[in-house]
């Protein structure tokens, strides 16, 4: 089958949406399938406002109809809700394409936060893009349940995984040049420094050891200065991740917002535990503080989750596969219809699987 797959969100940004796509595509590969990737890198980019560091299109509707009239695809898929993302919705609509779409991030908060939008407005434009969607994967039953409340349908549950190769498991907390004469215990965060994640709330816990943030983003400088004591890693290749993540003692996720949070999963697979709020992502993954700690107070979750055996981490995470979220991703698509203009775009919907 070939499907196209749209997305703002790809190489060289680095974070879990990312990272997601392109274990997809490569599962989906590994499976038989011909993905085209539409991606920034394709068009003319400007940073995007309140979030340097990502790079979104500018003026992308002529192109993003010319390439998926190109690849003629079997099934379009739509991962996020950029200018790539509202390119691709209004070709569909217009060629009279069925597709699909993703809810990986709960941008409405980011716009509340970042440019002070009010969230009703934003879960109402965000409910506008995915209204014609024949199915919205989410990462987890919590989202689900959100935005059905918000008046969102054709939800569709789509978990993740995680590459249990890539990130081993260590019995107990590696050295690591990074952590090299820290105090113990070490306490670590990864993933993009900014509105959402909540991470003053981490970097203001009052817990022995000493603190690590590996990642970059529009709060970054300011965090820095408010937290001089703070070990500030910036980004790392996927392989010295691994090795940051063994050498931690706990991975503290504070981000009450986060959809999923795949650098959980990845920090448990090296066997680091989880300290995290009761909140729906960390509930998907961490589940029943089976790889950590989950309670309404973080500090209470930091001990917690020191307390958790390396070896149970890693269970939890041995239950998350790429292969099983690529099977299921396929088996929530749907084959294009004819366009008006005749091309063909029919696809019969027993070949999607």
């Amino acid at each position: 089958m070939k499907i196209a797959l749209v997305t703002d969100a790809w190489e060289p940004q680095v974070n879990g949406v990312v990272i997601t796509l392109l274990e997809l595509v490569r599962e989906l590969e590994r499976m038989g399938h011909e993905v085209a990737v539409v991606q920034p890198g394709q068009f003319r980019t400007r940073p995007c406002p309140g979030y340097p560091g990502i790079e979104i299109a500018m003026r992308p509707e002529r192109r993003v109809r010319e390439q998926l009239l190109a690849i003629a695809p079997d099934a379009v898929h739509i991962a996020t809700e950029g200018p790539l993302g509202w390119a691709a919705r209004r070709c569909c609509l217009r060629e009279g394409m069925a597709f699909t779409t993703a809810f990986h991030t709960r941008f409405p908060e980011i716009l509340q936060a970042a440019l002070h939008v009010p969230l009703p407005w934003g879960y109402a434009l965000f409910r506008h893009f995915h209204r014609p969607s024949a199915g919205v994967m989410v990462p987890t039953r919590g989202v689900q349940d959100m935005l059905s409340a918000r008046g969102f349908r054709n939800l569709r549950a789509w978990t993740h995984g995680v590459d249990t190769a890539l990130f081993r498991f260590h019995a107990q907390a590696e050295r690591h040049h990074s952590a090299t004469g820290l105090m113990r215990p070490v306490s670590l965060f990864v993933g993009r420094v900014s509105y959402e994640k909540n991470i003053a709330a981490f970097l203001e816990l009052d817990v022995p050891g000493t603190k690590i943030v590996c990642g970059v983003g529009p709060l970054e400088h300011a965090l820095q200065a408010r937290f001089p004591e703070v070990r500030w890693m910036g980004v790392l290749p996927r392989h010295e991740l691994a090795q940051l993540y063994a050498a931690a003692d706990v991975f503290v996720f504070p981000s009450k917002s986060d959809t999923f949070g795949l650098v959980m999963l990845e920090a448990m697979a090296c066997g680091t535990p989880v300290a995290a709020y009761r909140a729906e992502g960390p509930a998907a993954v961490v589940a029943d503080n089976r790889g950590g700690c989950l309670h309404d107070d973080l500090r209470q979750a930091f001990f917690g989750a020191l307390g958790t055996p390396r070896d149970t981490a890693r269970a939890r995470a041995m239950e998350f596969s790429w292969a099983q979220a690529a099977r299921q991703f396929v088996g929530h698509l749907v084959p294009t219809r004819t366009g008006p203009d005749g091309r063909h775009f029919v696809t019969q919907a027993s070949q999607l699987t």
